[in-house]
């Protein structure tokens, strides 16, 4: 019986090229491991040109940010009629508009902070919302361009208008939450761990927060009382659902407890490709839940389709 053959899209060119050639690199070791045949491709324009002639039976899609996960590069690979993991082709879009993905999210009746979508060349030259608030691009991910606006700043953040802002045109302007940050990842349809990230030496979860060594810590699972645990992935799925993900996805969360154990839960926003290495949150949630890092990605191959 020959072995399926799994092609690994990693790189590509958006600001998050090298986390995904982290994911990439890590999930393509890890499906050998597995017994699959893996290639690994780093996306260039050519990409459709070379999967038709490579012929992969499935494409583990390891991309990350505009391009990777914005619907783009689904379309791709459902012209090509090779199945995918990850979210189709609407979910994709949807989810990294993050204006349009809040809207869908409290329809469904998920809580979200007051926000407003301003193209960053008419932004005020006053508040647009009463201070503290976050600037936030509306296609990035990665925390790329976020921008945290305190009580005592005089006026909004010029950098958003300027030619160093390299981010899109449009801006998310959103409630700051106070609280704890909480994740919690969908595999199919079931909820996986909550975890909590604590940012060391940072303000809010950052890039290097993110993805330097020693600039977060993962605890899982969240120290919170059991009916905060359940409501976060309760939510989480709710999300999921509602936006049409697929296979995997992860919801970020801000959880204010300042006053009340019941607290405040405000859901930010749903990633489709979330990171990919042994020990990123949603490759930890799966090993909580029992899944070594090999037999979760063989779940994702195996998941994997056209129309999703």
């Amino acid at each position: 019986m020959s072995r399926k053959h799994v092609a690994v899209l990693m790189g590509g060119f958006s600001s998050e090229r090298p986390v995904s050639l982290s994911s990439g690199k890590a999930c393509a070791e890890a499906l050998e491991a597995e017994g699959f045949k893996v290639t690994t491709l780093d996306v260039a324009r050519d990409v459709s040109e070379k999967l038709a002639a490579l012929k992969p039976d499935v494409v583990f899609n390891a991309l990350h940010g505009p391009f990777g996960e914005d619907g783009t590069i689904q379309g791709i690979l459902e012209y090509l009629e090779i199945p995918y993991t990850h979210s189709g082709v609407l979910a994709s879009a949807l989810a990294m508009d993050k204006g349009k993905a809040k809207r869908v999210a409290a329809a469904a009746g998920i809580p979200v902070a007051e926000s407003q979508v301003i193209n960053r060349f008419a932004f005020p030259a006053t508040h647009p919302m009463k201070p503290p608030y976050v600037v936030k691009p509306v296609r990035e991910g990665s925390s790329f361009g976020v921008v945290i606006v305190t009580e005592d700043q005089a006026h909004p953040p010029q950098v958003v208008s300027s030619p160093e802002w390299h981010y899109g045109e449009d801006v998310l302007v959103e409630r700051y939450v106070y609280g704890r940050e909480l994740t919690c990842g969908v595999m199919g349809d079931v909820a996986l761990g909550v975890t909590e990230v604590v940012p060391l030496g940072h303000n809010f979860y950052d890039y290097d927060s993110k993805y330097a060594a020693g600039g977060s810590k993962h605890v899982i699972p969240a120290k919170i009382s059991p009916n905060i645990y359940q409501k976060i992935q309760t939510l989480a799925l709710r999300a999921h659902q509602a936006i049409g993900c697929r296979g995997v996805s992860r919801s970020d969360f801000r959880y204010d407890d300042r006053l009340s154990d019941d607290g405040e839960i405000i859901w930010l926003e749903v990633n489709t490709q979330p990171g990919m290495t042994p020990t990123s949150l949603v490759p930890e949630m799966a090993g909580h839940a029992g899944y070594s890092f090999g037999q979760f990605l063989r779940w994702m191959v195996e998941d994997a389709s056209c129309l999703r």
